[in-house]
């Protein structure tokens, strides 16, 4: 049954195979949808962690991953709607805008139970993996989806967030999506995945730690005055309204790297303003359409967006933002990690983040055009 929430309609619906399959539409959803799957028993997941000792910090193991479906030809593609019953998809057809369903091949797994004995400390990988998928045209992308429905995708990732974190000792919900086969993708129809953590994992652990001892110190968002400092600047902003921004970071990692965010305090989807959301989706697909424009094609990328922790504490220091991390370096050069990168850590540039953000500035794009 749909039902209403803030203009978003849901409807919840159960796999062949057990798995949990919600649809999101901004417009009332039909009833008597079915969930299908293309697979019609369990596959009873049970992944487990391994503690790195001298990390510090957790590997998540779950071998029957191996096996994932790889980059199937466009007849065979398991994210488009079912339009031959005795050949399920894992859509079904019928009018809505976004799918979200269990991932049949998790990292993680609520029922995760009996990790191995080892030499290292073990655990179940009682987590959650989730499929996002954006639109139903398999040529698509999320670049050219109309602000709508990137707003739509703003509240379907807060409804995910409220919905898991919190349960099950979810303690961190993390939204992304990877695009282009230079980034590892496996299925090109447009769409992301949400990874939920029963703990909070290593990157948002450091940046959150860093937004506490700021926030200690000024009273304030890291993020927040960063984000008006780099307004105030101008040199790397690449999109700016009353509520949102968007810009290459000074300290940008990589060569054509962009931090979205709104510029008020706002520390996770589920509290954004509808003023805030439709900025912020603005200013999301003004950074997508400059990637695909720069070079006239699609532009691989991570986008990974970081909220607060799911633990019900309140944390004023945590801003809600994306940090985008494209793979090339120029128009025909990946940015491969070398040894300083993955031995020390420590990131090695080679161009300016002034340089690729004046290159991106000059790309003009019309956000009505393609919406």
């Amino acid at each position: 049954m749909s039902r209403p929430i803030i203009a978003m309609h849901i409807q919840e619906l159960v796999k062949p195979d057990g798995r949990q399959l919600t649809l999101y539409s901004n417009q009332p959803i039909p009833a008597g949808l079915v969930a299908p799957s293309p697979f019609p028993d369990p596959q009873n997941a049970n992944p487990h962690l391994r503690w790195h000792p001298l990390r510090g910090e957790w590997v998540t193991y779950a071998a029957f991953r191996q096996n994932r479906t790889y980059q199937p030809p466009p007849q065979y593609n398991p994210l488009a709607a079912t339009s031959d019953p005795a050949h399920p998809t894992e859509m079904p057809a019928g009018d809505y805008e976004i799918a979200v369903f269990d991932n049949r091949f998790p990292s993680l797994a609520l029922e995760s139970h009996d990790p191995p004995t080892l030499t290292v400390p073990t655990a179940p990988a009682n987590g959650k993996c989730e499929v996002v998928v954006f639109t139903q045209d398999p040529q698509a992308a999320l670049s050219r989806l109309p602000l709508s429905r990137i707003e739509l995708l703003l509240q379907v990732w807060g409804d995910r967030t409220t919905r898991i974190g919190g349960q099950h000792h979810i303690q961190y919900v993390l939204p992304f999506e990877n695009r282009g086969a230079e980034v590892g993708v496996t299925l090109h129809h447009p769409h992301g995945q949400i990874y939920c953590y029963p703990f909070v994992p290593a990157v948002p652990a450091r940046q959150l730690a860093q937004e506490r001892e700021y926030y200690l110190q000024h009273g304030s968002s890291l993020l927040c005055d960063m984000a008006r400092d780099e307004a105030a600047d101008g040199k790397r902003v690449l999109y700016q309204d009353e509520h949102a921004i968007a810009f290459v970071p000074p300290c940008a990692r990589y060569p054509y790297e962009v931090w979205v965010m709104p510029t008020g305090p706002c520390k996770d989807f589920a509290a954004l303003t509808p003023p805030q959301r439709a900025s912020l989706a603005r200013a999301l697909k003004t950074v997508l359409l400059k990637y695909d424009t720069l070079w006239d094609r699609p532009f691989p990328y991570l986008m990974a967006w970081y909220q607060a922790p799911t633990d019900g504490a309140e944390h004023p220091e945590t801003q809600l933002h994306c940090q985008f991390y494209p793979p090339y370096r120029t128009r025909d050069r990946l940015k491969y990690l070398a040894g300083t990168e993955l031995a020390a850590g420590m990131f090695a540039m080679d161009v300016l983040p002034e340089t690729t953000a004046y290159e991106l500035q000059q790309v003009e794009v019309n956000l009505e055009e393609h919406a």
